[in-house]
């Protein structure tokens, strides 16, 4: 049964550390009293930070600061310092657009957003500021702040220290593990822990879902796959993003152009049609070789295991299904990386490319529960 946890902006106190929540539903209560101007402890709290992939813990550092201060200063990263941590950082604006959605559904007016452009920002020298709020991580650079601000002959910060979020599976809501693809942005892991467990039986109804081609189709001739995965390739930077191939000609194509996909999913068939041995992928280019079962039209937990410990491994994988491998792709979704690209090919079309995104894993979530588990 889900644990939801009730927060009060007004309950966190200057300079006082809390422990980590942990809870699988974390709710902010807005009320009246804390709104009320002379209830708010300061004048001016900053706040800074790179805001990336908007999460739960980003609301909880948001609602600490109005909950204790008259006026609020988000100070957002700017693109070029962000791209130094992640070069899958969302652009500024988004980042800044998602703050600015977040602050009208909570009916916020009294503040200001600014793009920092430099590490510390105003803050050294800002004459009206009196709090500043921060994690655990970031106290020591408010500390130095502080220092700034008395060689500038300005009084401290009092430092505002918000307690990290923990995700339901014991880890810490962060933009980087959102990032890396192993949680949502309300610090819920994306796959499901029967999935792990027992092998999904796909249904009719998904079977017409998954006709239609999900992602940029790239079109080329049957016979002739290289000319889409040209396209491709030329489309996509694979030097900043993981690549998967699903599926054997996919594959052997991208080997045949010199590129080799980080994780390849085969199963020696092509329209379920056992490979002549001239067709057959050399699987000694990758470093890592697996083997696995899983039937037609299921996923078993064995593969969702072995595509986990793939992304997990910097080496070139590859995974020989026994069965077959061309629902792979939505066990692939769900343990990538954001901005992961999967290539499978579409017969009579062309191939078509797939990027990991939030949108991306919540559909197969979607699909995937629609599954029957077998026990």
């Amino acid at each position: 049964m889900k644990k939801a946890v009730r927060i009060r902006g007004t309950d966190f106190l200057q300079n006082h550390v809390l422990e980590s929540i942990s809870c699988d539903e974390i709710k902010i209560d807005y009320r009246v009293e804390d709104t009320v101007s002379e209830m708010k402890q300061y004048e001016c709290c900053l706040l800074g930070g790179t805001f990336d992939r908007f999460h739960a813990g980003h609301e909880l550092l948001l609602s600490t600061a109005f909950s204790m201060a008259d006026k609020v200063e988000i100070h957002i990263l700017n693109q070029n310092d962000a791209e130094k941590k992640s070069p899958h950082i969302l652009p500024v604006e988004v980042r800044m657009g998602a703050i600015e959605h977040w602050l009208k559904e909570h009916n916020q007016s009294n503040y200001q957003l600014f793009e920092l452009i430099d590490r510390h920002g105003p803050a050294p020298s800002h004459a009206k500021a009196d709090a500043i709020v921060a994690t655990v991580e970031t106290k020591f650079e408010c500390e130095k702040i502080n220092k700034l601000r008395v060689e500038n002959n300005l009084k401290e910060l009092d430092i505002i220290i918000v307690p990290q979020l923990q995700s339901s599976d014991g880890g810490i809501i962060s933009s980087t593990r959102i990032r890396n693809g192993t949680i949502d942005t309300e610090g819920l892991p994306w796959i499901r822990k029967d999935w792990r467990i027992h092998p999904l039986l796909m249904t009719k109804e998904v079977g017409n879902m998954l006709k239609e081609p999900f992602g940029t189709l790239f079109e080329g001739p049957e016979h002739e796959p290289s000319i889409a995965l040209e396209n491709i390739f030329i489309e996509y930077d694979f030097t900043e993003s993981l690549l998967v191939t699903v599926g054997d000609v996919t594959t052997k194509t991208a080997l045949d152009m010199d590129v080799v996909p980080d994780i390849a999913l085969i199963d020696g068939k092509t329209k379920r049609t056992d490979l002549p041995d001239s067709e057959r992928i050399d699987i000694e280019v990758f470093e890592r070789q697996m083997l696995i079962e899983n039937p037609a039209g299921r996923l078993n937990p064995g593969l969702l295991k072995a595509i986990e410990e793939c992304f997990f491994s910097e080496e070139k994988c590859v995974i020989t299904v026994e069965g077959e491998e061309d629902l792979a792709p939505l066990f692939v979704h769900l343990c990538a990386p954001l901005e992961t690209v999967i290539l499978y090919g579409q017969p009579h079309k062309g191939v078509v490319a797939q990027t990991t995104t939030l949108a991306s894993k919540e559909r197969c979530v979607q699909i995937l529960g629609m599954f029957e588990v077998l026990d």
